[in-house]
């Protein structure tokens, strides 16, 4: 198979499509989490759904950047490089809440506890080291570059724009939902999963809308 321009075009869309999916229904009753829930198998499968999906997102947002490279300018790079290290930082932040918290619940079910409120917005009682200033910078991150390349991505008038937009404020709607009670905060992922899969769809889409050369005389 050759690997074409299109074909890796086609594939970041697929993938933004996914990502979205996977955003969307890992939090589809989605059980509330504390020490006892988190060493469930539930939820260490949606963990790694959710790694799946941060994984997926980074190609997604490349596609979407590097498709429109030249309209992006200065702030759709800044925002593809924040949203880009926010999604690392989520890569990182769901391995240990999947992997790493459920194998010290029994010894450390304290400092799980504590990591969980962080990671929900809520504000821990004991200290949980770096980790409390990692999930504050990926939230930060997470909202900022979402807001920044939807933005650039507005304005380059290539892609759905209502989608664009929806990118844009949806790290805004997250941060608003993050100080409210946990079976709300999980809705979050409606409006960024829907951009997503919008955005993906419109990259696919530009992909087999662009008119094939007609040879003269034809």
């Amino acid at each position: 198979m050759t690997v074409t321009a299109t074909t890796l075009t086609r594939a970041a869309g697929a993938a933004a499509v996914a990502a979205g999916a996977i955003f969307i229904g890992v939090q589809i009753g989605h059980p509330h989490v504390d020490v006892d829930s988190i060493r469930t198998t539930e939820l260490a499968v949606r963990n790694t759904l959710k790694l799946l999906m941060a994984a997926l997102a980074l190609v997604g947002i490349t596609g979407l950047y590097l498709s429109q490279i030249r309209r992006n300018g200065v702030v759709g790079l800044i925002g593809y490089v924040v949203l880009a290290f926010g999604y690392l930082l989520i890569i990182g932040t769901t391995y240990v809440s999947g992997y790493v918290l459920p194998s010290i619940a029994d010894t450390s079910p304290g400092y799980v506890r504590d990591v969980v409120e962080a990671a929900t917005g809520g504000h821990p009682t004991g200290d949980i080291g770096t980790l409390g200033t990692i999930l504050k910078v990926q939230g930060f991150a997470y909202l900022a570059g979402g807001l920044l390349l939807g933005i650039a991505l507005f304005r380059a008038r290539v892609l759905a724009r209502w989608a664009t937009v929806l990118l844009a404020v949806g790290g805004l709607v997250s941060a608003a939902l993050a100080v409210a009670p946990d079976s709300l905060y999980r809705l979050l992922a409606y409006p960024n999963g829907i951009a997503m899969i919008a955005l993906g769809y419109s990259l696919w889409r530009t992909t087999t809308s662009v008119r094939q050369p007609v040879a003269v005389g034809s």
